[in-house]
């Protein structure tokens, strides 16, 4: 069985590419799926992206990632600063977990510099744009071989 990886999204991500592209660029969730798929198929894996503006439901996929998925890739966005609730369910997922960030967060506002997630993460990419999600691919491949 291929092994599974969760590409998992926070708020306002379905607007990527048309949302302050100055910050974000232009490119798509669409296209970060396209391009992580394309990485996972040279490493082996298989890639599951999704996005929500509900920190619940964000919640709920970690919890299902624990019984389908080998790592989880997480673009929290708003949630990365807010939830202790969203740390809570990924410290219950025994799998690599890397969070990726399109901007860079420490050179923005003050509030973006502290991070729930990446108490957690095995791994963080910020300011790559979306490029930073095949970088997180690769990495997830180095982790899981």
């Amino acid at each position: 069985m291929t092994p599974m990886i969760h590409i998992l999204n926070g708020p306002n991500l379905n607007l990527l590419g048309r949302r302050q592209p100055e910050i974000y660029g232009r490119e798509t969730l669409d296209d970060v799926a396209a391009a992580c798929a394309a990485i996972g198929a040279e490493a082996g894996l298989e890639t599951r992206l999704l996005q929500s503006n509900w920190e619940g439901q964000i919640v709920d996929w970690i919890h299902e990632a624990r019984e389908s998925a080998a790592g989880i890739i997480i673009n929290p966005a708003a949630l990365t600063h807010t939830s202790v609730a969203v740390l809570d369910a990924l410290n219950t997922f025994e799998g690599p977990v890397i969070e990726v960030h399109i901007s860079q967060v420490h050179k923005r506002e003050a509030f973006r510099h502290h991070s729930y997630v990446s108490h957690r993460a095995d791994a963080v990419m910020a300011g790559f744009g979306v490029h930073g999600y095949v970088l997180a691919m690769r990495h997830m491949a180095h982790l899981l071989g």
